[in-house]
């Protein structure tokens, strides 16, 4: 086949594990109505640590979904990313056979990859030696292990890669799978991103940059988005998973169509290894709307970054502001992490989802925990409660660790 460029992307099938709920409709219940899900961590001791609070998906058993086999080769982050692909496959159902396989990609994305196995494997080796360790540790632990779990349960086998790219990991697999598909390589491809970081050693060190809000007292008010008095996000762990077709094979086999996807770009503004830079996040809204050829009066929703930390608020803010000029002041914002903490890698992912369900319900979900207005963040963050409003194109935004940008967009199909 052609490298054809004018391809057209839609989304098919969507499957999300989070804290918010198991499942794309328990999800948006929960995300729609403005619901924390941050409380606190009684899984370890948190005592020695600033911050003992986090988002967790609390009602995963994976022995409801995977095999005992398949449960002892998997980590943490690779069961969420099998369980949420199979709810996308389910809704999809995207055909796979032997004509078809070869032309279904595997696009995943991961942070952090399976840290639960290795801080569990390092505290056996350290206090028992090698001899005690599990020979599964290595295909447990790796990067990749949740898009190749993916591939070998799906069976397809087309290009299959795993993106780490920090905060926009799960945003960079959606909308670089997006460009495989509308550029010909492939037909289909599943993508998303996973992780499960809620454990001691990786809040350890996210406490020891001194990030996440220490809120602990109020563990369901502690992410406070474009809030005056915010203090940072909490970490969150779950997955969000999609499957993406060229439009021609979706209306083809008569396909249910959430969005089409309507731009992409992503960039580095090489600034930074963890503070924002407006210009680069502002580079990277105006490139997704000159992909996509999309005016700046046709966005209706932006799906915030949105971390609740004083940098990033005012950065994103003020990034909105110079792509969008005036017009900025009456698009909507709200950022999905005031309920679900930070998924890290995952985020971007589950943030696309959520954006795709507001345009599809013509919904603006809130931005909760907005008590104290900050002059220096003065947009609308669909302050917390949702709202009804007429949604065209709706855009979400990921910014990373290490100037890593990515911002997708997305709009309905009749």
């Amino acid at each position: 086949m052609g490298h054809d460029l004018n391809r057209r992307v839609v989304i098919t099938g969507m499957g999300v594990v989070a804290p918010a709920g198991i499942g794309k409709g328990a999800f948006w219940d929960s995300i729609s109505h403005g619901r924390s899900c941050v409380s606190a961590i009684e899984d370890f001791d948190t005592s020695p640590l600033r911050t003992k609070i986090a988002a967790q998906v609390k009602d995963f058993d994976p022995a409801a979904y995977l095999t005992p086999q398949k449960i002892y080769a998997t980590d943490r982050f690779s069961q969420f990313a099998l369980v949420a692909a199979s709810e996308a496959l389910g809704e999809s159902e995207l055909p796979i056979d032997d004509a078809t396989k070869k032309r279904i990609g595997v696009v995943w994305g991961s942070s952090e990859g399976g840290v639960t196995t290795m801080e569990q494997q390092y505290e056996i080796f350290f206090s028992k030696g090698c001899r005690a360790g599990d020979p599964m540790t290595l295909p447990r632990a790796m990067g990749a292990a949740a898009s190749t779990n993916i591939a070998i349960e799906l069976g397809v086998t087309g290009i299959n890669y795993t993106i780490t790219n920090t905060c926009s990991t799960g945003a960079v697999a959606v909308g670089e799978a997006y460009r495989l598909i509308r550029h010909g390589y492939v037909d289909a491809v599943v993508a998303g991103a996973s992780d499960a970081c809620v454990t001691a050693g990786m809040l350890c060190g996210w406490c020891k940059l001194r990030v996440l809000s220490t809120r602990n007292d109020e563990p369901e008010g502690a992410v406070r988005p474009f809030s005056k008095d915010r203090d940072g996000p909490v970490l969150g762990e779950g997955s969000g998973a999609l499957i993406l077709e060229s439009l021609d094979q979706a209306i083809a086999r008569s396909a249910p169509i959430y969005a089409e996807i309507a731009g992409y770009h992503a960039n580095s503004d090489a600034y930074h290894l963890t503070f924002p830079n407006v210009q680069g996040e502002t580079e990277a809204i105006e490139g997704a709307l000159a992909d996509g050829g999309v005016s700046v009066d046709e966005v209706d929703y932006i799906n915030a970054h949105g971390t609740a930390t004083q940098a990033n608020d005012k950065g994103e803010t003020e990034a909105i502001k110079n792509a969008f000029g005036k017009r900025a002041y009456s698009i909507p914002v709200s950022s999905t992490k005031s309920m679900i903490g930070h998924l890290l890698g995952a985020a971007g992912a589950v943030e696309i989802i959520t954006t795709v369900m507001a345009v599809k319900n013509q919904f603006l979900p809130p931005t909760i925990n907005y008590e104290i207005p900050d002059p220096e963040c003065d947009l609308d963050y669909v302050p917390n409660s949702g709202r009804q409003g007429q949604i065209r194109v709706a855009m979400s935004n990921s910014f990373g660790f290490g100037g890593a940008n990515a911002v997708v967009l997305l709009k309905g199909f009749a």
